[in-house]
Formats: C-alpha cells, structure tokens, sequence
C-alpha cells in the first residue's frame, strides 16, 4: 500500500485519494473539511492519521485543519472557516479556475471542541453536505481547563469561552442552518454531549439531524499514530486499524446519502 503523503497550506493539512493505479477509489467522494479537538488538533496529520488516512482511501480530499485552542470560539471559528476557504480557493486556482467544479461534495466533519467550531462557523453551515460531529462537547471552561479559569478570575483576564456552552446551544437553534446532521456518540464517552446539541438542532423547522452510537469513547476518533510513526506499519494493530475503517466507512456512507 501506498505512503500517504500530507502536506501543509497555511493552517490546513491536506491529503489526496490515491491516484489512478495506486488503489484509486472509483468514486471520489469530495472534499472533507476537519476540525479535531482541544490539543490533539495541534497536529491533525497524526493526531488523527488513521481515521483521516481511511476517509482519502474511501475517496475524500481530506483538509484538516491545525489550530491550539483558546477561550474566544466564535473567533476561532471564523479564522477556521477562513482558513478552509482560503485553501479551496488557491486550490481552484491551482487547477486553473476561481471555483471548485460544479456539484464537488463538500463534508464537514469535527471531533470535539471542532464539532463547536463548525456549528459556529461563519455561513452557518450553508453549501455543504452536512457536519459529522463525532463526540461533541461543550464544556464551561472552569470544567475543561479549571487551572486557567481560575487563573483567568484571579488576574483579570478571560476566563470562560465564548460564546459560553447555554450561549452556543441558543446559538445553534437561532442561527445554525444546516439541516442535515450526524451526531456520533460513542458508548463508553464520558465527555459527550450529543443529545444536548440534538436537542437544540431538533428546535428548528426542518431538522434533519440524527444520533448514532458506537463503540468506543472519547478519544476513539483520535489515533495518536506517534507509534505508527516511529516503529513502522508491523507495530501497527489490525483490530485497530478496522475500527477505524469502519468509523470511516459510517462517516462516508452517511455522507453520499446526503448528495
């Protein structure tokens, strides 16, 4: 099987489907746009190599983006939609056009703290398939990073994000107009908090989200591939790596439903 080859544009890390006569899937599926969650997301091309690396074999030019995360969202959240636009345009240009080819799926997809950076996205979710969120959380800031909130409170500065977790749910049933929603939660998930989102999304006319669950818990998306990376495909396990695939073969099916 072919290496994967990453490579980076600005703030985004991008991987191709295999090519003609390299295992090329017949049926591209689009373009994928990822966010991860909290610090994992720093490093996306290993933090979440496996699931990335099975979603480009399925047919989908992956673009994941890098990012640390801060207490302003909605700020990150724009500079990620930004980032993403960026790099479709300049890829566009690269083929000799300012668009990206008529009908090209576009899928969102975030673990996380990224699946909140979707749903706060700018154009509200518009001109794309539909977001996969996988382990959705939103957590105050006093829950998820207790010594900064109260570092922030004893010195001054920011200590909650924003908007707050009640000002994200409100936001998402007023604003959010993507109608079409996969919200995964995986069992042994401690930090999930898919049903609230559903809830909020099921607010609004014309909602089409759903929740699934599966085996795993938080981390499951994430591959860490650091062990991969440093001992090679024989430290790899096969077990593994078919869950990831099928996580994979969920997200992809699911997706070409809504095309």
């Amino acid at each position: 099987m072919a290496e994967a080859v990453w490579r980076q544009s600005g703030p985004v890390w991008c991987l191709d489907p295999p090519r003609s006569g390299q295992g090329a899937n017949p049926n591209p599926g689009g373009r994928l746009e990822f966010i991860g969650g909290s610090y994992l997301a720093a490093t996306p091309q290993i933090s979440y190599r496996r699931l990335l690396e099975a979603l480009a074999g399925l047919g989908w030019s992956v673009r994941a983006l890098t990012y640390v995360p801060g207490f302003d969202h909605q700020q990150q959240a724009n500079q990620a939609w930004r980032a993403f636009r960026a790099e479709r345009e300049g890829s566009a240009r690269s083929q000799g056009g300012f668009e990206l080819p008529a009908g090209e799926r576009l899928l969102r997809l975030g673990h996380s703290l990224g699946c909140k950076l979707h749903l706060l996205a700018p154009d509200g979710g518009r001109r794309c398939l539909g977001l996969v969120a996988l382990s959705f959380n939103n957590f105050s800031a006093e829950r998820s990073v207790p010594l900064l909130a109260e570092m922030g409170q004893q010195f001054g500065f920011r200590s909650e994000f924003s908007p707050s977790p009640q000002q994200t749910l409100q936001l998402v049933s007023s604003s959010y107009l993507q109608n079409r929603n996969l919200l995964v939660r995986f069992r042994r998930d401690q930090l999930d908090q898919s049903a609230r989102l559903l809830e909020a999304l099921r607010q609004r006319p014309d909602d089409a989200s759903e929740l699934i669950e599966l085996p795993g818990d938080h981390l499951t998306p994430a591959s860490a591939g650091l062990r991969r990376n440093l001992l090679g495909d024989w430290a790899d396990d096969p077990a593994r790596q078919r869950r990831f695939d099928r996580l994979a073969a969920t997200i992809s099916a699911w997706a070409m439903d809504q095309a």
